[in-house]
């Protein structure tokens, strides 16, 4: 019975308020996001603790869902970064970015149509008039300092909310940062594609593709962006290109040993292959082909009766195919019930059998004769 002035919906709605907050799936949902709680708050709990959540809104940040899920990446592991005695100036990050020239970025619209057409001698791959950037070294490093300055930022920032839950404005601190060395990556890396390009001109290796090898020097040519430390004074192309090097040289080895077990390119037409299938209806149409000629020689000796059995229930009419009849059919047409016909069929079937066998047997025998016959002793 339903209260006065309730709506029947009411119930509704509160059950599923109760599952929305309590349900197995939101509690876990709420034990994988990150709990960001407010600048006033009291220190919370441990982002490892089980109980509660420690935020004083219901755990509701301005953070948006992509937001959350980066932060919770950046917040799984320590940050790495090249450290450097300029990072601990009092105004280090004035130095390092207000009072630093500006390097030009580079326009890398050359390269997309590149990926097209990745070939070792194509036209395209020149680079001149391209919009390429050449860095000194002075400027090299101050674009590493920017880089590594903001991830060690992030770096401070992770080890002050330890396991605590980070306040709202030190997960847009940690984002803000990781954003700004996301950037300063992507300009390296951006700077520097064409010596991916020229190096994998360079390199001799027939037996692998030239895209390949370019996938595998961008890989190589972001890891050391990650690892350059541009206080020992050298050129960062002085060490991309030892490690584009040795992955060029990783790929070569890794895809010898690939041919060693598999010494074919794979054939997708292989896999496709219907052959057992076509030699094996091949044989099933000869097969019955075979036995429909005994039948109708009756080379098995069949009765009159068998015969008209065989004859309705496989369709075999003379030369012509005829529809095949059901047990009880065949029965009302010579007058039996459907488990005689069901008997006369067997025992004529077992004839046959017996008949094929017989005629492959001599089949067999005069080939062998005939092998016999043509044999010619060594005169030896």
């Amino acid at each position: 019975m339903v209260e006065s002035g309730s709506r029947p919906g009411n119930g509704k709605q509160m059950r599923q308020s109760m599952i929305g907050n309590n349900s197995p799936l939101d509690r876990l949902r709420q034990r994988q996001r990150v709990r960001v709680r407010n600048s006033s708050d009291a220190p919370s709990r441990p982002r490892n603790a089980r109980k509660g959540s420690s935020s004083g809104n219901g755990g509701r940040t301005g953070l948006s869902v992509a937001e959350e899920a980066l932060l919770r990446q950046i917040l799984s592991e320590p940050m790495d970064y090249i450290d450097s005695e300029a990072f601990y100036e009092s105004d280090a990050e004035a130095r390092i970015y207000h009072h630093a020239p500006e390097i030009e970025k580079p326009d890398v619209a050359w390269y997309r149509p590149l990926m097209d057409d990745l070939t070792p001698t194509s036209k395209q791959t020149s680079t001149r008039n391209t919009g390429t950037v050449l860095l000194s070294a002075a400027q090299e490093r101050v674009l590493f300092l920017q880089y590594n300055y903001a991830r060690h930022r992030v770096r401070q920032l992770q080890l002050e909310i330890g396991l605590d839950d980070p306040t709202e404005d030190q997960a847009r601190d940690i984002l803000r940062w990781n954003r700004i060395a996301t950037e300063y990556r992507e300009q390296i890396a951006e700077t520097n594609l064409a010596l991916v390009l020229a190096m994998a001109k360079r390199t001799r290796m027939s037996e692998v593709d030239f895209a390949d090898l370019v996938s595998e020097g961008n890989m190589a040519l972001l890891r050391s962006v990650d690892k350059f430390d541009c206080g020992r004074g050298f050129k960062f192309s002085t060490y991309a290109c030892r490690a584009i090097l040795k992955a060029f040289s990783r790929q070569g080895m890794k895809l010898s040993k690939y041919r060693q077990r598999f010494p074919t390119d794979f054939d997708p037409a292989m896999e496709k292959s219907d052959h057992l299938e076509t030699m094996r209806a091949t044989h099933e149409r000869e097969s019955a082909e075979e036995v429909k000629h005994i039948v109708l020689s009756n080379e098995a000796d069949l009765t009159d009766v068998e015969q008209t059995v065989i004859h309705h229930r496989f369709g075999l009419k003379g030369k012509e195919q005829a529809p095949p009849l059901t047990l009880e059919q065949v029965g009302q047409i010579i007058g039996v019930t459907k488990e005689r016909v069901r008997q006369i069929q067997n025992k004529a079937l077992e004839k046959i059998r017996l008949a094929l066998e017989e005629s492959r047997k001599d089949a067999l025998e005069q080939q062998q004769n005939g092998e016999d016959e043509n044999y010619e002793p060594s005169p030896n």
